[in-house]
């Protein structure tokens, strides 16, 4: 199958460094629930796939239990570290935070990331001062330069409003559960203010976890309006808001479709149609252990 012959443009972070506007992910399909498991070569060769379809970055985390199947994809790929863009989280090992890089680094066989992400804030219980505490050792990281950006994950205006608090460095981007049915209210523009970046993980959960919602027939129908993938509709949706998606696959035929959505663009109309059917229908994929059912935020 002909690799498609684009560039996958960049996002500009705070920092001024530069992320790939979509990542490979190597969560939820690829997790591992146990860490001394045998390596998955599916998902080594999942990996190789994505990077010989044509996607930099690679969205990782310590505790999706894949980070030495990342590092053997990078390392048999052939893929020039510096054409790379490497996420890891860190949560399993979030009391010494110093000591979890070193252990993703390891795994992953490199000397750096491209970005280090808090998975979530939920380990702080509400404490604010444990969230500055360990955004700190996330600035000790960048200032040691194991990590070349800074960012979190699942964070809602109260974390980011802790950690802004005391923060030396700002977060550079937040990677929340994004897609119509879970918009999260003003959060987008909470973050514009606060000059943050968001990613989006989960972006096709209207069609893979949420079948038969408002948004069905209008995403079906501009798929044939522009000649693509339902699913190309709902990760353009996302892009055509600035935020970056992650997504995932073993298919070669459709990773290669997905890079499509840099080949069009909705009109505003069409984003805020989309929008508008999202918003009568709540959803929410991940982290419901945490919140209650009605809860969008």
């Amino acid at each position: 199958m002909a690799k498609l012959d684009l560039k996958i443009p960049d996002l500009t972070l705070p920092d001024g460094n530069k992320i790939p506007f979509i990542g490979y992910g190597l969560g939820t399909a690829w997790y591992k629930s146990d860490p001394n498991s045998p390596k998955d070569q599916a998902t080594i060769d999942a990996t190789k796939t994505a990077l010989k379809v044509g996607y930099r970055h690679l969205d990782g985390a310590e505790v999706y239990n894949t980070e030495e199947e990342q590092g053997i994809a990078i390392k048999q790929s052939g893929v020039p570290r510096d054409q790379l863009y490497i996420t890891t989280k860190v949560l399993t090992h979030i009391d010494d935070i110093p000591d979890a890089i070193d252990r993703s680094l390891k795994k992953l066989g490199l000397d750096y990331v491209d970005l280090y992400l808090i998975h979530a804030p939920f380990f702080a219980k509400g404490d604010n001062r444990l969230l500055q505490q360990r955004w700190a050792q996330m600035e000790d990281v960048l200032a040691s330069g194991k990590a070349r950006s800074i960012g979190v994950s699942n964070f809602l205006k109260p974390h980011l409003d802790a950690i802004l608090e005391t923060a030396k460095v700002r977060p550079a981007i937040n990677q929340i559960e994004f897609h119509p049915y879970l918009q999260h209210g003003d959060l987008l523009a909470y973050h514009k203010n606060k000059d943050i970046r968001v990613a989006a993980y989960a972006p096709l959960t209207p069609i893979t976890k949420a079948k038969g919602g408002p948004v069905d027939a209008l995403v079906e129908s501009l798929a044939k309006k522009y000649a693509v993938n339902p699913s190309e509709i709902l990760i353009r949706w996302v892009v055509d808001q600035n935020v970056l998606p992650i997504t995932t696959s073993s298919k070669e035929q459709r990773l290669s479709d997905v890079l499509r959505v840099f080949t069009f663009k909705l009109t505003p109309k069409e984003v805020e149609e989309i929008s508008t059917e999202g918003n009568k229908k709540h959803y929410r994929a991940f982290w419901n252990n945490i919140f209650d059912a009605n809860d969008k935020s």
